[in-house]
């Protein structure tokens, strides 16, 4: 088990250190459940009131805020308590699952594939045709990638992902569990008869930047043509929709349940909320944010928040819901 006195701590954090303890500290954990082998945060004024009755030895707490450590207690003082506890989670991140062997014998590897030097390969992976891994790609156990897929250096797949053919991915993504990049998009018109639906060919690919992050069970269908394209840096939730040709910037974020539909454009910087749909050709310009739940059906100016269904200028939104709230009250 790891542990670090507080003197080695702040060395790493680099904060005002205010009052001192003895105790070493094996991990950090919430106000609430913190032992007194713990270190904390305090991120908000709200939640000083705890800290009193909390156990933790040690708390990361914001410059901003006023608060006494009490007897052989300490605060680390900071900017930003969020940014620092980052820091101390990757102090104490366990060590991730070890392969025993970089290539297991039972992973099914083309001829043609090029495989970069220190790659991992698990149990039961697929590497197709012409497929191109850099350097320490770790694919874990029953990882798919498909023909002429490009998979850049040091980006990790976890377990039952499928990456289909003519992929193209950065190096230093984190693709969890069971994420699926290039299946076909979602394209169907009626037959020419009324009695059926024809299948609209999905020929084009996915295009994935650098340092991008997909949470597990999120989809990133293929381009009708063309490329569906994520930027360097997007970070993308659970459980999320980008339909083809779809085009997201640098650093956008996608929360949980989200969903692009197809073509839509999403600016650099973008912030999409929880279960919030996108319409189709819709194009969201950099830097706007768009409420939990929302519906978006019409563009969104750069800058700006909307919320609702359909979504308009949050600021509308709540004085609407005032309003309405203010009416049912009066019947």
């Amino acid at each position: 088990m790891k542990s670090f006195t507080i003197q080695e701590i702040n060395t790493i954090l680099n904060g005002e250190l205010i009052g001192n303890t003895l105790q070493l500290i094996d991990g950090p954990e919430q106000l609430g459940k913190a032992k007194i082998n713990h270190i904390t945060f305090i991120g908000s004024s709200k939640y000083i009131k705890l800290w009193a009755e909390s156990k933790a030895s040690v708390a990361i707490v914001n410059d901003n805020l006023t608060i006494e450590p009490g007897d052989n207690r300490a605060l680390i003082k900071v900017k930003n308590a969020d940014l620092a506890m980052a820091k101390i989670l990757d102090l104490f991140n366990p060590p991730t699952p070890v392969f025993e062997i970089n290539i297991h014998p039972t992973a099914v590897i083309h001829e043609s594939a090029i495989i970069g030097v220190d790659c991992k390969i698990g149990a039961n992976c697929y590497i197709g045709k012409d497929v191109v891994l850099g350097k320490n790609v770790v694919l874990y156990p029953n990882v798919c990638v498909f023909d002429e897929t490009i998979i850049g250096d040091h980006t990790v797949v976890w377990s039952g992902t499928v990456i289909r053919e003519r992929c193209i991915i950065g190096s230093h993504c984190i693709f969890h569990t069971n994420v699926s990049i290039g299946a076909d998009g979602f394209g169907y018109r009626p037959s020419d008869d009324g009695k059926g639906l024809v299948k609209i060919p999905q020929i084009g690919n996915v295009i994935i930047g650098h340092y991008v992050e997909i949470g597990a069970n999120s989809c990133v269908d293929r381009a009708k043509f063309s490329s569906t394209i994520i930027g360097d840096g997007c970070k993308i939730d659970n459980l999320v929709q980008i339909a083809h040709n779809s085009e997201m910037g640098r650093c956008c974020i996608m929360a949980g349940h989200s969903g692009l539909a197809g073509s839509v454009t999403l600016g650099d910087g973008v912030i999409i909320g929880g279960s919030a749909s996108i319409k189709d050709h819709t194009t969201i310009h950099s830097g706007a944010t768009v409420g939990a739940g929302s519906g978006v059906i019409a563009d969104v100016e750069a800058g700006k928040t909307v919320l609702g269904y359909p979504a308009q200028d949050a600021r509308d939104m709540l004085k609407q819901w005032v309003a309405v709230r203010r009416f049912m009250k009066n019947q």
